[in-house]
């Protein structure tokens, strides 16, 4: 079992690291490596822990700043997550956006994929909202936009771009404006 859990753990370092790697573009080496760091360690943190379902739980950082985002059971676990991530190094402040939701059936599953898979691509023609920089989960139908945009009008943009997708029941916009520098 502790092969296992190293072996994911490596797994999802690469996937954060790969994953990130878009949204910190507008970053030096430094900044994206330290984020990237961060992001892994709370993923590596977040699978060590029993309270936790760390497949769930979207974890993105910018200069420090960490966002949790995602569907959870309950609110023991979405705390737990808050507490590992704000435990990490080189953390700054955690904004814990993770939502409550029941389990769903199969049936549901499967809807709210295709659902996040319309969305994805209605935010990938929407040439005015950068689709890279944010991560979209449904859930029993509400879709949660989440990640880290340049600016109050795209995090707008990409929430009407949600709302207007079939399927789409309620739109959950956490996306975060990044501070301008």
């Amino acid at each position: 079992m502790k092969k296992f859990r190293i072996l994911a753990s490596i797994v999802l370092t690469a996937l954060t690291m790969a994953v990130t790697l878009p949204v910190h573009a507008q970053k030096s080496a430094g900044e994206m490596v330290d984020d990237g760091s961060i992001a892994a360690s709370i993923k590596a943190g977040l699978l060590d822990n029993k309270a936790t379902s760390s497949m769930q739980i979207n974890v993105e950082s910018y200069k420090g700043t960490v966002q949790l985002s995602g569907f959870v059971e309950s609110q023991a676990e979405k705390d737990a997550a808050g507490k590992v991530a704000a435990g990490v190094n080189g953390v700054k402040k955690v904004i814990n956006s993770l939502s409550l939701a029941p389990k769903t059936s199969m049936g549901t599953k499967l809807d709210d994929t295709l659902v996040t898979g319309k969305v994805k691509a209605a935010l990938m023609d929407a040439s005015e909202v950068k689709s890279m920089q944010i991560n979209v989960e449904t859930k029993n139908g509400v879709t949660q936009l989440a990640g880290f945009v340049t600016s109050a009008a795209m995090k707008d943009r990409a929430g009407q771009v949600a709302a207007a997708v079939n399927g789409v029941k309620k739109v959950d916009n956490v996306l975060v404006v990044k501070p301008k520098e």
